[in-house]
């Protein structure tokens, strides 16, 4: 009896052990990613963050969702739905409370918060070295795209609602109709809600196809109210069903591949998502992985988006560790952890620790924004403010520091509202095609010009008859008009 007794305390205190490991193992994941968000440069890189804070304080003067362009000169007035509304306000709140560091820490809370999820989500399954790579390589999918904007404050809404469907199928149930609001904030915040509502659909259907044939009827009746529970959820919106809409839109917009998030995979550099492949490729080869026939098409659907678009990749690091978890556990021949209490105890314990700690490392020394890819400072500051109220030709870009700054942009990262014909004219602009811009400069009367200095058009407006270079550096060329100069500096 006795050594009974011995043999199940040690085999107790193994895995409250193993749990405190993998706990452990999460907060690192957690912590890299808040040290990456927190202090990289590159996550405020993005000129959209520009234009998110800017609409951010604009809803917060006018105590309303936009729904026409208030920023640009080239569309004044045009339909605008501002599907991110609740993610720029929070932006914005964000700035008004610390700055850029409020910003960067925003972000860094949203990213580590939903890694947590993600991560005691896959602990169900795996524990230890194998809880830490798949979890990591899933989150590492997030890197490309870890940017101050709302994609990335919404991760931990998809984190929990992928979690919470999986855990209704692990309980063989509809999910909780208390689960639709989360739909509600997501879809204010982020057009990436109709994913998590067409997630829905291939559960529903492992869940009709999996239960006896008796009840099957009523088990599509569960999975049926609770979608169309969140789809009504997901209406609460200033837009409406235009929200709904949105995305389908925003994928139908000629020229959007151009874009660099929404671009094909490059395979031409090493990165995360090669890294991620070769190494499931070679686990499959190695191990019997067998996922369920419904998870592995939705596997094989996201891994399509992913390589279709870049920015999708995102959606297959999420998902995708949840949904191997247990085919990796089965391929490695183990059981259940357990002690999921204490994974989540030391996780969380450790991963709030270390965030308070960074954040105040973070204020200690506050981030001052200095010129880069899509932050054109000190060349708009050499033009004279009387110029910068004139038409503007800039790059894509350009265009969100130019809407914070207070100039109306030619074009911005608004492409949904742009639409296809405007991007594929900024395009041929910025590849130097002289007639298409001979016809933007009259048909605008554009005034001045910004672009980085390695576009093509740099050098056509450098030889164009009545311009000339106002300001040049690394990252931004200024030509103007000579008349509009002229009549800039005379003053009014």
């Amino acid at each position: 009896m006795s050594l009974a007794l011995t043999a199940a305390a040690r085999s107790s205190t193994s895995k409250l052990t193993q749990a405190r490991a993998s706990g452990l193992l999460l907060a690192l994941v957690a912590v890299f990613l808040f040290v990456v968000a927190a202090f990289s440069p590159a996550v405020l890189g993005d000129g959209d963050t520009w234009s998110h804070l800017a609409t951010g304080e604009w809803i917060f003067a006018h105590r309303a969702a936009p729904r026409a362009d208030p920023f640009s000169f080239s569309m004044p007035g045009a339909p605008w739905i501002a599907h991110e509304w609740l993610s720029e306000l929070l932006i914005a709140f964000a700035w008004r409370w610390g700055g850029f560091s409020g910003v960067a820490l925003l972000t860094a809370v949203a990213a580590s918060g939903a890694a947590l999820i993600l991560g005691l989500r896959v602990a169900r399954d795996l524990s230890g070295a194998a809880l830490g790579v798949t979890v990591g390589l899933g989150v590492a999918l997030w890197l490309p795209n870890l940017l101050a904007r709302p994609h990335v404050l919404a991760l931990p809404l998809a984190a929990a609602w992928a979690a919470a469907l999986l855990g209704a199928r692990d309980r063989d149930a509809a999910p909780p109709l208390a689960l639709a609001p989360v739909m509600t904030l997501w879809s204010n915040m982020h057009g990436g809600f109709i994913f998590g509502l067409a997630l829905i659909g291939p559960f529903a259907l492992e869940a009709v196809a999996s239960a006896p044939r008796p009840n099957r009827l009523a088990v599509f009746r569960g999975w049926a109210l609770f979608g169309f529970a969140a789809t009504a959820a997901a209406l609460i919106n200033p837009y409406g069903v235009e929200a709904l809409l949105f995305p389908f839109r925003l994928m139908g917009v000629e020229n959007l591949s151009h874009i660099s998030e929404w671009a094909p995979q490059d395979f031409g550099r090493v990165g995360p998502m090669e890294v991620a492949l070769l190494f499931l490729l070679g686990f499959a080869l190695t191990r019997p992985v067998a996922a369920p026939p419904m998870r592995a098409a939705l596997l094989v659907g996201l891994l399509a988006m992913a390589l279709s678009h870049a920015r999708h990749a995102q959606l297959l690091g999420l998902v995708a560790p949840m949904l191997l978890a247990r085919p990796i556990a089965e391929a490695i021949g183990v059981g259940r952890p357990g002690a999921l209490k204490e994974v989540a105890r030391v996780a969380l314990a450790a991963g709030l620790a270390a965030g308070l700690g960074l954040s105040a490392l973070r204020f200690a020394e506050p981030i001052v924004r200095v010129d880069g890819p899509a932050a054109p400072i000190s060349a708009l500051a050499a033009a004279p403010p009387e110029l910068r109220a004139k038409p503007v030709l800039n790059a894509y870009s350009f265009g969100g520091y130019l809407i914070w700054s207070g100039v109306k942009p030619f074009i911005d990262g608004r492409a949904d509202m742009y639409g296809g014909a405007m991007l594929g004219l900024e395009r041929k602009i910025v590849a130097g095609n002289p007639t298409t811009l001979e016809e933007t400069l009259r048909r605008y009367r554009i005034a001045w010009t910004i672009f980085p200095p390695g576009d093509a058009v740099v050098a056509i407006l450098d030889r164009e008859p009545g311009w000339r270079r106002l300001y040049a550096d690394g990252v931004a060329v200024v030509h103007v008009r000579e008349q509009a100069l002229t009549a800039a500096r005379r003053g009014p």
